[in-house]
């Protein structure tokens, strides 16, 4: 009998665990027929009682859920990450812990699965977030499809159903400053698309912050995509025909005309302009280098501290 995984990143996620555990329970108890499931859940250094609650629900369904407990918080798409490494299913999925995406969809999926396609995502079409989430979203993703992966979904995706064969090459995979949905696109899969939408959080609150909305940005695009780099090419070409034109102009006054430049205004003006250019220049070559940096550590992405799992084994992983 085939067996499908399903990845949950959770991080302070009390209030909602008490209804999305029995609504995945009840998904796979409607499908015990066909298929054996594992729900892992993976605590992601909370510090309410997220954890506590899951262990409970781990020994009340040991044949079913999983627990791995990270050592700290190394953020969703570690965790993520984490779930990949252990799971042991056929194919997997991943949804998240808040219950905004109904798992009732993977019914859906696991059929589009079973006709051979390797990669079914769940996109947005619509979404009841605020209207600075939905603007946010919606031009990040527009930047995505220009300027880094083309074909991306225009709403995004974090739920999806991918083949073993997928998740094997996400697990030979070590970046740790990236997008783990972007690259799951990337692996080039033919993906399945499934439009929903996406509803409102309803209880707790959500922990994906306005500066992790922001490094995901810089994740993806430094990843991805070459612009940001060549815009640094682009910017200082501009600058520099730029500045020989100004140079220029000032040298053909002084001839043909006799006027001279005077006083120390419109020097201050250029410098300030060329000193605030070479500082974003430096940042964005930051950004590559201590990306760069961290790599060469080999530090790893993530590491389990136990899993809370049927035979009660511990896990160790990177």
């Amino acid at each position: 009998m085939k067996k499908i995984s399903i990845v949950i990143p959770v991080y302070f996620n009390e209030q909602n665990l008490l209804d999305t555990v029995p609504r995945l329970i009840q998904l796979t108890h409607h499908n015990s027929k066909n298929y054996l499931f594992e729900i892992i859940f993976v605590d992601d250094g909370s510090k309410d009682n997220s954890l506590s609650i899951l262990i409970d629900y781990q020994r009340k369904y040991p044949d079913i859920i999983r627990v791995a407990k990270l050592s700290r918080n190394f953020g969703s798409m570690a965790a993520i990450a984490a779930g990949f490494s252990i799971a042991n299913g056929d194919c997997v999925g991943v949804i998240t812990a808040d219950l905004q995406d109904p798992p009732e969809l993977f019914v859906q999926m696991i059929e589009s699965w079973e006709k051979g396609n390797k990669l079914i995502l769940a996109v947005r079409e619509n979404r009841e977030d605020s209207f600075f989430e939905r603007k946010f979203s919606n031009l990040f993703y527009k930047l995505v499809r220009k300027y880094a992966l083309e074909s991306y979904p225009p709403g995004g995706f974090d739920f999806l159903l991918a083949d073993k064969q997928i998740i094997t090459e996400i697990n030979k995979i070590s970046e740790k400053n990236t997008n783990i949905m972007s690259l799951i696109y990337w692996t080039g899969f033919d993906p399945v698309l499934i439009p929903y939408t996406r509803k409102k959080r309803k209880k707790g609150k959500s922990r994906w912050t306005f500066s992790k909305k922001i490094k995901l940005f810089l994740d993806t695009f430094v990843g991805f995509s070459y612009v940001p780099i060549r815009a640094l090419s682009a910017i200082g070409l501009m600058v520099a025909i730029a500045s020989f034109l100004y140079g220029a102009f000032i040298l053909l006054s002084w001839i043909f005309w006799g006027t001279v430049v005077q006083g120390w205004v419109p020097m201050m003006i250029i410098l300030t302009f060329t000193a605030g250019i070479q500082m974003l220049m430096l940042g964005v070559l930051g950004e590559y280098l201590w990306r760069g940096l961290d790599e060469t550590r080999k530090r790893p992405l993530f590491i389990i501290d136990k899993v809370y799992e049927k035979e009660k084994g511990d896990i160790d992983g990177e």
